[in-house]
């Protein structure tokens, strides 16, 4: 039966000679890299695990990350990604929440995990990838475990802090990942044998959505363990890659590494940008070095893809819509309403809340039957995100539903006034987010990274947001400072640690005038 197992397995013997994985000076062939996959798939099976077991992971992309991702597949068990950047309490939650009876997990993250194993009921395995990996690795045959599989059965269970900013553990199943494969690559140039798509983010994440997809085409993923702009260009340059996913401060980072406009880049087939909203400017100048490879995707965790937009309809022309500054245009394969507040479908042109319908959406949240039927009305996926759709299908995205500032009564989107901000080239990076006000209630901080020569003045940054978006819609304070902002392991801006110390000692954490 087509699964995600048997694309996989296919394509390996298909392409049995062609390189697979390169991390570092390393290279796997497919059929080293499927044997290796196989080989972890029967330890686990001969610790006692069996298939639709839920098996966590905790790493860095390396070679030994292909190991995890070809091994959950091949046994059928269910692949839990750990963020590296999480706490011993995360870890914990999410090990719990899923039942998870054993966790990978490299050398450097061991610590971390702490005593789990012991305090855990379901948890019975640790597997640290230390010096004995290998050896131990290549003690177990590379037989062919040949699970059942059916197309509804979970394959992997990823974990999003969805709107109360509890981790929830939204469950994919071989089927729904198939047509998100399917729907990410729908409207991308294809992927020949031997092309190459890099990983600087952590495959656990969106840049994992790439690794299937290349894999069953024949190309070659690429696994690097972070991201550094000039090492990534670098890296870029030789293996001369075809395919990356890229989040907007990822891009805003590399077009500012010196010699970037001289660099050849023939070979780059698409820029995959996602995961948060891109600035026009960034947008402008990454297509200026990149050239025509940018390509924008818009979905969340649980619904994905569901917007999508290439080169020339971004920067193109469309009578009617801005492509600019929206974040796609609906999908083949995907519905999208735009909800009131009554979960009512509203009209193009109105504001809601983004809700998304497609064949690649989760099947629930994992063992938590009240937070799914909160998310998925009547097969929908309520979103969390506040836009609006135009007559062409393109979507704009005001912002989340709980980042909105309310000052003076007037609803102000942090994503517009950012927007706004960017546009001035002495502006390295903005987030806006609400602080507390004695009169309005709460007032917008514009927190914007500069050169230290910047000569640029809070009042710009005000007559900025004023000039393209009105009186009101604009920052209350600007602050100023040379580090680049805080962000997650993907990097999304963290709007949300940075807005915490103004708000310490007040419960809500939206005033009210």
């Amino acid at each position: 039966m087509l699964n995600v197992r048997s694309t996989m397995r296919r394509a390996a013997a298909q392409n049995r000679t062609r390189p697979a994985i390169i991390a570092g000076d390393q290279t796997l062939t497919f059929d080293e890299s499927w044997r290796r996959g196989l080989r972890l798939a029967n330890a686990l099976g001969q610790l006692g695990l069996n298939p639709g077991d839920r098996v966590a992971v905790l790493e860095d992309n390396c070679l030994e990350s292909a190991d995890f991702f070809v091994a959950s597949t091949a046994g059928g068990y269910v692949r839990v990604p750990l963020y590296r950047r999480n706490g011993t309490e995360a870890h914990r939650h999410m090990l719990q929440v899923t039942g998870a009876r054993a966790v990978v997990v490299d050398a450097a993250y061991a610590d971390e995990l702490g005593n789990l194993k012991h305090e855990l009921a379901d948890l019975n395995h640790v597997i640290v990838r230390d010096d004995g990996y290998e050896d131990w690795l290549m003690s177990f045959p590379a037989d062919d475990p040949n699970p059942e599989i059916s197309l509804d059965d979970p394959h992997i269970i990823r974990f999003s802090a969805g709107t109360t900013g509890v981790p929830k553990g939204v469950t994919y199943s071989h089927r729904a990942w198939l047509s998100a494969t399917r729907d990410w690559f729908y409207g991308l140039p294809p992927v020949l044998p031997g092309d190459t798509c890099l990983h600087v983010g952590p495959i656990s994440h969106g840049s994992g959505y790439l690794f299937t997809p290349v894999w069953i085409a024949g190309g070659t993923n690429i696994l690097e363990p972070s991201f550094d702009p000039a090492g990534t260009v670098e890296v870029m340059q030789r293996h001369k890659v075809a395919y990356m996913f890229m989040v907007p401060t990822m891009v805003a980072a590399m077009v500012e590494v010196p010699g970037i406009d001289d660099a050849d880049w023939s070979s780059l087939k698409v820029a995959m940008i996602s995961a948060a909203p891109i600035s026009p400017s960034t947008a402008r100048r990454g297509r200026d070095v990149f050239g025509m490879t940018l390509y924008q995707m818009y979905g969340q965790t649980e619904a994905v893809p569901a917007a999508f937009m290439g080169p020339h309809e971004w920067f193109g022309e469309v009578e009617g819509s801005d492509p600019m500054v929206a974040s796609g245009r609906i999908m083949p394969f995907a519905e999208m309403q735009i909800r009131g507040p009554d979960n009512e479908s509203l009209p193009n042109g109105e504001e809601g809340e983004i809700a998304i319908r497609n064949e690649g959406q989760m099947i629930n949240l994992w063992g938590d039957e009240g937070a799914t039927a909160e998310r998925i009305i009547d097969g929908w996926v309520l979103t969390g995100d506040i836009g609006r759709l135009d007559d062409n299908g393109f979507l704009y995205i005001s912002d989340r539903k709980d980042d909105l500032i309310i000052s003076g009564g007037f609803n102000i989107w942090p994503l517009e006034l950012e927007r706004a901000i960017s546009e001035d080239p002495r502006i390295r990076e903005v987030v806006v987010f609400g602080v507390p006000h004695a009169k309005w209630g709460e007032t917008p901080l514009a927190l914007c990274v500069v050169d230290p020569d910047s000569d640029i003045t809070e009042h710009e940054v005000v007559q900025l947001c004023d000039d393209a978006l009105g009186s009101y819609k604009k920052p209350g304070r600007v602050v100023f400072q040379q580090e680049p902002v805080p962000k997650s392991v993907v990097g999304k801006i963290q709007r949300k640690v940075l807005r915490e110390p103004y708000w310490e000692g007040i419960d809500r954490r939206v005033a009210g005038s």
